[in-house]
């Protein structure tokens, strides 16, 4: 496959409506790098938060649905307001507009439409559009908790597998009421065993899933010439080891079993498999190696870290452009400006022979100077963006 059979994911018409410090907003940035440039709090971060809604999950800050909508108290408005995002994607199958949001300023439940119709999951944007990002908030994400390793793991999974979201909606789904019935006491068999036999089913796929991309990823990390180290990938999690040495009904059997097993247990302790031995899909870790130094992750300098996490996203898009024939959006939050000279152009460079799409930020233009001509460019003051090309 060429560079020219690629399909390269972009979005080529921006809307917001009452999103974070936007009112209103609309952008045309074709299908090239976008540069956004502006002072700290300007509306930078924003604008790929909006664009990171447009993949399952919570977006790149995790807030609560309700904060994302504008607010304005001067006119005595504490709560965000209904909100919109919307956007043309280019690149896959065939043209689609893509929208999502809140109807309503108290909604607890986020909206989607493909092409003006409305959908019944979020697991369908993995269908038309896919994004991996990078912000400065990651830069704990090999020292803290595994939450967020795993929910990084889950995002580059997306753009492989756009059924994995929905499995992972399913299992979480059948583990709070799991969960709901043990704390309640209500130990009824038939009723306990159809959630786990859920979480069985969605919990192999979710691992096997993980543990695919996982190990295609390493490879790709490593069969370049990038300036961005290597990172080998593994995954701590009882499904997955053993998914190594079984056949996948075998799994599921082994998930239903352990499940059924630790009944007394989870409801001593409020959830679902916090007893068992070993961590089940809710629980399993990504362990990512420096594969140079043959050093974890966490025990590596923080330039070291940052450097692992940015070849991690690099290898994830050509990955995607070998396997999958197209190429996903990227979003680069203040990441040309912990990057040194050399290793700034050397992303600068990879991002152009990939032709992806990707948006990066920065308070400084002159870091993007590489970028002339080839990306477009937006100054951005006080929640406006004007052409700086």
């Amino acid at each position: 496959m060429t560079q020219n059979d690629v399909g390269r994911l972009a979005c080529a018409r921006l809307t917001l409506t009452n999103f974070r410090c936007y009112e209103q907003l609309r952008i045309t940035p074709g299908g090239g790098p976008v540069v956004l440039t502006g002072a700290n709090g300007a509306g930078k971060t924003n604008v790929l938060e909006a664009l990171s809604f447009l993949v399952p999950g919570s977006g790149l800050r995790r807030a609560k649905l309700t904060d994302v909508g504008r607010r304005d108290l001067t006119l005595g408005d504490p709560h965000g307001r209904a909100w919109a995002v919307a956007a043309d994607i280019e690149g896959g199958a065939f043209p689609v507009s893509v929208g999502t949001g809140l109807e309503t300023a108290q909604g607890s439940k986020r909206v989607v439409r493909v092409d003006g119709e409305a959908q019944r999951a979020l697991a369908v944007l993995s269908q038309h559009f896919a994004a991996h990002w990078l912000t400065p908030q990651m830069d704990r994400l090999f020292l803290d908790g595994s939450q967020e390793r795993r929910r990084f793991l889950d995002r580059l999974v997306y753009g492989f597998d756009p059924a994995h979201a929905g499995r992972i909606t399913a299992y979480n789904h059948a583990l709070r009421e799991r969960a709901r019935l043990l704390a309640d006491g209500k130990m009824d068999d038939a009723w306990l065993s159809a959630l786990e036999d859920t979480m069985a089913t969605r919990g192999m796929s979710v691992a096997a899933a993980r543990l695919g991309v996982a190990e295609r990823l390493a490879g790709a990390a490593t069969e370049t010439n990038s300036l961005f180290p290597a990172g080998t990938l593994a995954i701590d999690g009882l499904a997955e080891s053993w998914l190594i040495e079984l056949p996948a009904l075998e799994v599921e059997d082994r998930l239903r079993a352990t499940l059924k097993a630790s009944r007394i247990r989870d409801a001593d302790t409020g959830g679902a498999g916090n007893a068992v031995v070993g961590r089940l899909p809710h629980q399993s870790d990504l362990l990512v190696t420096h594969a140079a130094k043959m050093m974890p992750a966490g025990q590596c300098s923080t330039g070291e870290q940052k450097m692992l996490l940015v070849g991690l996203v690099l290898a994830a898009a050509r990955l995607s452009v070998t396997d999958e024939g197209r190429v996903p959006v990227l979003l680069l939050d203040e990441v040309a400006a912990h990057l040194d000279a050399k290793h700034r152009d050397a992303l600068f460079s990879e991002v152009l022979a990939l032709g992806c799409q990707a948006w990066f930020t920065g308070t400084d233009a002159e870091l993007f100077a590489p970028l002339q001509g080839k990306a477009k460019f937006y100054s951005v003051d006080d929640a406006a963006l004007a052409d700086a090309d």
